[in-house]
């Protein structure tokens, strides 16, 4: 998979989780940090990155830089995701449905960060395995990088869009091409418009 330009999106970031660490050496302890940091543009690309330095405000710097080297575009079915799937990493494991609109994110912790940023608003989380927030950080962009386009499938499978997927994913399909078509006859109406003002 071809690397996403991070320079060329409108990236926001958020810190899911700082943590201190201690190291003992001969001459004693050496404390530093670690930072768990999201960046996503809510258009459908997000990344995770892991910062570690003796500062906090440096390990977040790192964590950032990290995350954008990470960024993956999520394919997205109007406001939810195409299909259920399951990711996991080490013991964590996160379980992601598709909801109908207005139901917003339900997941908490780490997973909903990730969500929050990536563009979904209406998707059902659950976080099966253990809690550990990187791990469950790395479950949900499992899943969201395994993600598949309907088109894609539709094709592997030799059927249509329309036989593939059920009536509420349709609908939700036609709710978001509805703004493009939108925008694009009065984009076509403009210029008409600006004729006839002028004739007259």
């Amino acid at each position: 998979m071809a690397r996403i330009n991070a320079d060329k999106l409108n990236l926001e970031e958020q810190v899911i989780q700082t943590n201190k660490v201690q190291k003992t050496h001969k001459g004693g302890r050496t404390m530093s940090w670690s930072a768990l940091v999201v960046v996503g543009d809510h258009e459908g690309h997000v990344g995770i990155g892991l910062g570690k330095a003796r500062g906090v405000p440096d390990a977040i710097r790192k964590g950032v830089e990290n995350a954008k080297k990470n960024i993956v575009k999520v394919p997205l079915l109007g406001s939810t995701i195409p299909h259920e799937i399951l990711g996991q990493a080490e013991a964590s494991r996160v379980l992601l449905k598709p909801a109908a609109p207005g139901t917003g994110v339900v997941a908490g912790g780490s997973v909903r960060a990730i969500l929050n940023v990536s563009g979904v608003r209406d998707v059902l989380g659950k976080s099966l395995g253990a809690p550990n927030a990187i791990n469950t950080a790395r479950a949900t962009m499992d899943c969201l990088r395994r993600l598949k386009w309907a088109e894609e499938v539709a094709k592997l499978r030799g059927k249509t869009v329309e036989q593939l997927l059920p009536k509420g994913a349709l609908a939700a399909m036609a709710a978001a091409a509805e703004p493009e078509t939108e925008e694009a006859a009065e984009e076509e109406t403009a210029p008409a418009a600006a004729e006839s003002k002028k004739n007259a």
